[in-house]
């Protein structure tokens, strides 16, 4: 699939991204011990990733709320499982992992050429702000931030419209103004229904959710931001 929009986006202060499979490559930290965990390292990682994602929706409406940095060691634990793997140094290794994910390769070319452009940039993102802070320095693209945002300062998940007002009020940019990224349309939707103009990153070739809010333009890569906001360098 060929990037694809119907228009660009003007009027934007500020860019929003999500982290995790936006900006940060999940499957990164299984693939690095893919030799060790051999046939089920695929498996593994899905599963782990829609374990993660599931613990923090169903926290959420339960109202048991935990960081994300517990949640995602309790989704590996159910993973592991899944794949009858019982390996605590394993364990250590993949939890290590997650703090120094790679960026996908189009990253950090595309947060240079929107701060060039004098764009103001952030993550927003489940993760808890020592993973978040720990990834972002590991990778080298948190001198290309102006701000890292977690739900942690409000106590609950996306797409809880609670946590996308944290970019409106730290950033002090009107929602409107505020271009909101992410590789998972379930969050793409989330934005857009709290009124963000949205980038859906969709990586993975997915068909478009059956949610309220439509994402503004999709895109296989970040590589075409900035032409979609209309930026061109200072």
């Amino acid at each position: 699939m060929s990037d694809r929009h119907i228009e660009g986006i003007e009027g934007i202060e500020a860019c929003v991204f999500d982290a995790y499979g936006t900006l940060l490559d999940f499957n990164s930290a299984v693939m690095q011990c893919r030799d060790e965990i051999g046939d089920s390292a695929e498996r593994l990682s899905d599963i782990w990733r829609q374990k993660q994602l599931q613990y923090t929706w169903l926290r959420s409406l339960m109202g048991t709320h935990a960081d994300f940095w517990q949640v995602t060691g309790e989704a590996l634990d159910f993973a592991l499982a899944a794949v009858d793997i019982d390996n605590p140094d394993l364990r250590a290794r993949l939890m290590a992992l997650y703090r120094e994910l790679d960026t996908f390769a189009e990253v950090t070319e595309t947060l240079t050429r929107l701060k060039a452009a004098g764009m103001r940039t952030a993550i927003l993102s489940n993760g808890s702000p020592d993973m978040l802070n720990a990834a972002a320095a590991a990778s080298g693209i948190d001198a290309l931030l102006d701000a890292v945002l977690s739900v942690e300062d409000v106590g609950i998940y996306k797409p809880d419209p609670r946590v996308y007002q944290l970019a409106v009020d730290r950033l002090g940019v009107a929602k409107e103004n505020i271009c909101f990224m992410s590789s998972n349309g379930w969050d793409a939707a989330g934005a857009g229904a709290f009124g963000f103009r949205v980038v859906w990153v969709n990586r993975y070739a997915q068909p478009v959710e059956h949610l309220p809010a439509k994402p503004d333009v999709i895109l296989d890569t970040l590589s075409s931001l900035p032409a979609v906001l209309g930026l061109t360098p200072a």
